[in-house]
Parts: C-alpha cells; sequence; structure tokens
C-alpha cells in the first residue's frame, strides 16, 4: 500500500525552542481511522502524546531519522490494532440488554442494567432516533451510564452522535465527592463554541459587495490545519490568555466590556496556565485568531424567519433581512494537547481496566490530578474564548472597510465541550455537581446567576448551527431544560456520515451546485475539505431544532440563513 508523508511542525524542540518538521510516513488506512476520531490536528494531537523514546531525536535534525520513522508507524500500528480489539469487546458487552421504551412524545428512556449506575434519558424524534441507532452513540451512552459517580442519568440530545469514547451531543453529570472529571466526555476541542455577531448591515446591501467581503474576511481570518495567526505572543502574553481570557483582549484592545458581558462565564474560567503543558502552548501559541478545519467555519448569514419577535430584539435581532455573523470554532492544537496530556496521566495514575472503555479515563474529581486537568481545561476554554475573539476583531476590520458605519455587536459566544460546577436539583435537592457537556449547549432559563446580566430576565442564548449550506437556529434557554436535561440541549446538526465516508461517496461537484442554486458563496482552503461538511453527511437541522423547542430544552427565536460561507 501506496504511504502519504504528513509534516507535522512541533515547536519548542532544539536548543533555542525552534521549530522543528517531523516527516511521517503513515499509511492511508491509519490516517482515514484517525481523521474519523476528528480533524488532523487529531492525528498530529496522538503522535505527540505517544511515548519520548518513540519521538526521540538529536535536537539539530530538521527530519525525523528513518528509524525513528518506523518506529513511530510501529506504534501507531500497535495502537490502532489495540483500538480495534477493545472497540469490538466494548461491541459486545454494549450490545447486550440494550432496551429502548418510549416514555412521552421525542422521550425515550433505556433503563439501568447491567453495570450501569443510572438509566438514559434520549431526546429525539423517531426519525432522529432511527439514525442515532446506526452507530455506536448508545453503546458509548451506556458506559458513560457505569462511570463511578454519576448521577441521575445520562442525557442523550437530538444532534447525538458516535464520538472518542463518550458519545457527542451527551451529557454526564457527577457528584463531587465520588464522581470523576473526564477528557473522553469533555471532548478534545475544549470550549468549541458559537458566537454570533450582528449587524446594522440590510441584505440588499451586502449582496452588492458580497464577493469583496468574503475575501477580505478570508484574507484576515486564516483557517485550516496549519495555519497562523498574525498575533504573536510572548510567554507571558500566553500565559495571561490562558490566565484570565477575555480581560487579555480587553487590555490588547481587541475587545469591549460590552463584548465580555456578552459571553458565557464572562469568557473567563478560573484557570492555572501552569497546568497547561509547554507542548500544548507550543502548539497554540500562533493559533490565535484562527478558524482551523474540520466542522469549524465562519458564516455570514441572513436573518430569515422570527418566531419571538420580543426576545429577538433583545438579543439585537431586529427584523428579517438583516446580516449577521457566525463562528464555530476552539482552542485549536493547545485544547486538543491539553486533552492528550491528561488521558496519558490519567491512564498512568489510575489505569483503565476498571472502566467500560479505555476512552473514558478519568480521575476522581477531588484528585491532585483531576483539579490540575479542571484548571488545564478551563485554561484551555480561555484560550478558546480569546480565539473567537480575536476572529471577531479581524471581522470587524473587514467588514468596516466596506461598510464604514458598520456595527458588529456580539449577541452571545457560548461553549459546548466543557465540564462546569454548577447546581441542579436531584430528587427535589439541590446540590452542586460536575457537569460534562460534550457536544451539548447549556441552556438555563431566566434568573440563573452563570447567566450574563443583559440575558439573566430572558435566559441563556442558544445556538444550533446547521451544517455548510443549511439553516442555523437561535433559541433561548429554559426551565423546562433545568429540570429535564441539567439545562443542556443540541449543539448543532449531528453527524450521520464518517469523514471518510463523506469524502470518498460525496460529490464535490454536486456541493458546488447545491452552494450556488442556494446562492451561497463558498471560500474554501479546499473542497475536498469541504466535502466532509456537507449537508448530507448531518442530520437535518430543522428536525433537531423542532425537537429541542417541542421538548422545551430549548425555545426557539430565530432562523438563519447563509450567504456566505469560509471553511479550513
Amino acid at each position: 500500500m501506496p504511504k502519504y508523508q504528513l509534516i507535522v511542525d512541533k515547536y519548542g524542540g532544539g536548543k533555542y525552542g525552534h521549530s522543528i518538521k517531523y516527516v511521517v510516513k503513515i499509511n492511508p488506512s491509519h490516517l482515514v481511522q484517525f481523521s474519523e476520531k476528528g480533524s488532523l490536528e487529531d492525528v498530529v494531537g496522538f503522535i505527540f502524546s505517544l511515548p519520548a523514546n518513540v519521538l526521540k531525536r538529536k535536537p539539530d535534525f530538521g527530519r525525523l531519522p528513518t528509524e525513528e520513522i518506523a518506529s513511530l508507524e510501529q506504534a501507531i500500528s500497535a495502537r490502532m490494532l489495540f483500538l480495534r480489539r477493545n472497540r469490538q469487546v466494548n461491541k459486545q458487552l454494549s450490545l447486550s440488554n440494550l432496551m429502548i421504551r418510549k416514555i412521552a412524545e421525542n422521550i425515550y428512556e433505556i433503563e439501568k442494567s447491567g453495570k450501569m449506575n443510572v438509566p438514559i434519558i434520549v431526546f429525539a424524534s423517531e426519525e432522529i432516533l432511527e439514525k442515532i441507532k446506526k452507530d455506536k452513540t448508545l453503546e458509548q451512552a451506556k458506559n458513560m451510564a457505569s462511570m463511578h459517580g454519576v448521577i441521575k442519568n445520562i442525557i442523550v440530545l437530538p444532534d447525538a452522535h458516535q464520538g472518542y469514547g463518550a458519545c457527542i451531543g451527551g451529557v454526564a453529570a457527577y457528584d463531587l465527592k465520588n464522581g470523576v472529571i473526564s477528557p473522553g466526555q469533555t471532548g478534545y476541542d475544549i470550549n468549541c463554541g458559537v458566537r454570533l455577531l450582528s449587524t446594522n448591515i440590510k441584505k440588499s446591501d451586502f449582496l452588492k459587495k458580497r464577493k469583496e467581503v468574503l475575501n477580505e474576511v478570508y484574507k484576515n481570518v486564516p483557517s485550516g490545519v496549519g495555519k497562523d495567526s498574525e498575533f504573536k505572543l510572548s510567554d507571558s502574553d500566553l500565559n495571561e490568555v490562558l490566565n484570565s481570557g477575555l480581560n487579555w483582549a480587553i487590555k490588547k484592545g481587541y475587545a469591549t466590556r460590552e463584548d465580555q458581558s456578552c459571553i458565557e462565564d464572562n469568557g473567563c474560567l478560573e484557570a492555572n496556565a501552569e497546568k497547561v503543558s509547554q507542548k500544548a502552548k507550543a502548539r497554540g501559541r500562533s493559533q490565535l485568531g484562527t478558524l482551523g478545519s474540520g466542522n469549524h467555519f465562519l458564516e455570514i448569514q441572513e436573518v430569515e424567519s422570527i418566531f419571538d419577535e420580543k426576545t429577538a430584539k433583545q438579543m439585537g435581532i431586529n427584523e428579517k433581512g438583516q446580516i449577521v455573523i457566525m463562528i464555530h470554532c476552539g482552542s485549536r492544537g493547545l485544547g486538543h494537547q491539553t486533552a492528550s496530556d491528561y488521558i496519558i496521566k490519567m491512564e498512568k495514575e489510575y489505569g483503565w481496566e476498571h472502566l467500560p472503555d479505555r476512552e473514558l479515563i478519568c480521575a476522581p474529581i477531588d484528585s491532585l490530578l483531576g483539579k490540575a486537568y479542571r484548571s488545564a481545561m478551563n485554561a484551555a476554554a480561555n484560550f478558546a474564548f480569546v480565539n473567537r475573539q480575536l476572529i471577531t476583531y479581524q471581522i470587524r476590520k473587514a467588514f468596516a472597510k466596506f461598510f464604514p458605519e458598520s456595527e458588529l455587536n456580539l449577541v452571545y459566544d457560548i461553549c459546548h465541550n466543557i465540564a462546569k460546577f454548577e447546581s441542579h436539583k436531584v430528587n427535589g435537592k439541590s446540590c452542586t455537581l460536575c457537569v460534562h457537556r460534550k457536544g451539548a449547549t447549556r441552556s438555563f432559563g431566566p434568573g440563573r446567576k452563570e447567566i450574563p446580566e443583559k440575558y439573566r430576565k430572558i435566559g441563556c442564548p442558544i445556538f444550533i448551527p446547521g451544517s455548510m449550506g443549511t439553516f442555523s437556529y437561535v433559541l433561548i434557554g429554559t426551565k423546562k431544560a433545568e429540570e429535564i436535561s441539567f439545562g443542556s440541549t443540541a449543539h448543532g446538526a449531528g453527524r450521520v456520515l464518517s469523514r471518510s465516508y463523506a469524502i470518498k461517496n460525496l460529490s464535490t461537484e454536486k456541493l458546488k451546485k447545491d452552494m450556488q442554486d442556494s446562492d451561497i458563496m463558498l471560500k474554501a482552503g479546499s473542497i475536498k475539505g469541504a466535502l466532509e461538511e456537507a449537508p448530507e453527511a448531518y442530520k437535518d437541522v430543522n428536525e433537531v431544532a423542532r425537537v429541542s423547542d417541542q421538548l422545551g430544552i430549548g425555545q426557539l427565536v430565530a432562523r438563519l440563513k447563509p450567504l456566505a460561507v469560509v471553511k479550513g
């Protein structure tokens, strides 16, 4: 079988911390299998998380010696074999006694059985449930339900699909004394999130300058694997970003206090930059203000429909035809590496033999390692908040060039890969839990102290982005969600086709035609890469949003239609 060369930058190597390029030869099948776990960054993150003796090299060499290439490939091969065997074992265990019972409209229950400590609640229509059942989502939910210290139930949301260890679109809450914190249930891309900007620009005016604006945005906001930012950070700046989040951006003039007031947790979680490895910092140093690849995007949209005018106006969504801008990205290589680092540490400290799946490696919440991961996770989350803020800064510059009177205001910024300490009622009693949301969005109703003051009376704004070329939705959080889903709802459409399958079986020509027919202008680093995110690869976002609204775990406010899309 022919081999690909994967060129990987590793920073901080050598005597003086110069950039080092590794040239790694890997079988195409390995690349495919890894890419199914996430983006190419996941591949890179895994390579760099391998034992040091595998990657050891002389500082002055710019390329990996031949024997080390061989060693690396052997390690990857062994790893892939292990994962395949592990998945087979888990499948045999998980498929037994998996009984799904409908208990209400769009609500299903998998009763507690075997080693499960809690039942599973699935929020889905019949159409969505059939798609969920086609992959390992429910098996992974069952494994999550078997974890120590898990509380009440596992929540599977309408956009759920198979993930790495834990299902994406899954919510798990843990007791602080007896529970665990798990990178696999948080997600590799820590604080992957969605941000929406409102504007005072009408669709008719934007369309006259659409191509020019899109080109300027594409130039200002680097997108794709390995793309570097124009923002160069010193060690002290990077540590300040990790520790103080949006406060750093305000200090540097990239954000305003008004921006900060419209971000989840005000864009700053309690963190400790010292708990983030130098390897992670090296990967993230040049990536602030970049979009990345995979399902990340930047869309210029129009307000197509408004369902709740009063709530919409409070968000700055004033009329149909208004231009808004949606940003979806996360903590880039820094977040991925942080997750990889702590998975290795937790495996070394606690092992995984007692777990239903190796990818659910974890640490007790109140352990030193658990506390260290939480600090590092929060630091990566702060990095992601600043990343989206710097992208916002660049977008504002691009729009000001063509619309000098433009006003681009931040509606809200939410995260959907994070674990947070929150107060919830369990069996009628209030208690503090560690709530893991992997591919899930916070949906708090009015009055919660966690909601910024601007929205505290109406609830937490929610965004459910569609796949490229489809509608996206704006919703508002509800008290009902707090009652039945730990204050959570869907974060997007949810995949139904793997990236590798999409590339092999979908047509780039059809994608181009569909975008053209829908009057959507696409700017992508690679049309093949964009094919991974074609609408056919995802569930129907309209159905996901409808189910969320019907269940009351999110209330519909507005629907957005893309006019121009930037993909990595």
